[in-house]
């Protein structure tokens, strides 16, 4: 499977781990008895329950694979970056860009919600504001053209 770093908080990584523990020991052992009561029916063929149950069970596998591979691969983010002078995963990071304060938190990909102020590690903005000092800008390719940012406090 995929053998990424994931970066990710400790809160997010104990969620997925109970996550996954609820589909190995509650939906996937539902999901199979669903399958078996609408196999008992008879014709497989219409029968809708039997289907969306199979649905059902290869999204609940799946999905349990995708977090365990996650969490085989997690590497724990330490909250607020460790340093106040250099952007680091975990930082708070407030910037100027186009004369308008921004914040945001430096994340891992599997907890990016930019909508939220959260941005990837693996982002174009997240990925030039790693390892920059506080009072440096940085140049970041958008859609838009190039921005600058420049970065007036780390949390």
């Amino acid at each position: 499977m995929n053998d990424k770093v994931q970066y990710i908080f400790i809160e997010s990584l104990e969620k997925l781990k109970k996550e996954v523990k609820s589909i190995r020991d509650e939906k996937i052992p539902e999901i199979a008895k669903k399958i078996d009561e609408a196999k008992q029916l008879g014709d497989l063929s219409e029968n809708a329950e039997y289907h969306q149950a199979k649905d059902d069970m290869a999204w609940a596998q799946g999905r349990a694979i995708e977090i365990e591979n996650i969490l085989d691969n997690a590497e724990i983010i330490k909250e607020g970056g460790g340093n106040k002078n250099e952007v680091n995963l975990g930082s708070d990071v407030v910037v100027k860009v186009n004369g308008e304060k921004k914040e945001f938190k430096i994340v891992g990909q599997q907890e990016s919600d930019p909508i939220n102020g959260k941005i990837s590690n693996e982002s174009p903005l997240g990925t030039q504001l790693l390892g920059a000092k506080l009072k440096e800008e940085v140049k970041v390719q958008t859609p838009g053209g190039e921005k600058i940012y420049k970065i007036i406090e780390i949390k």
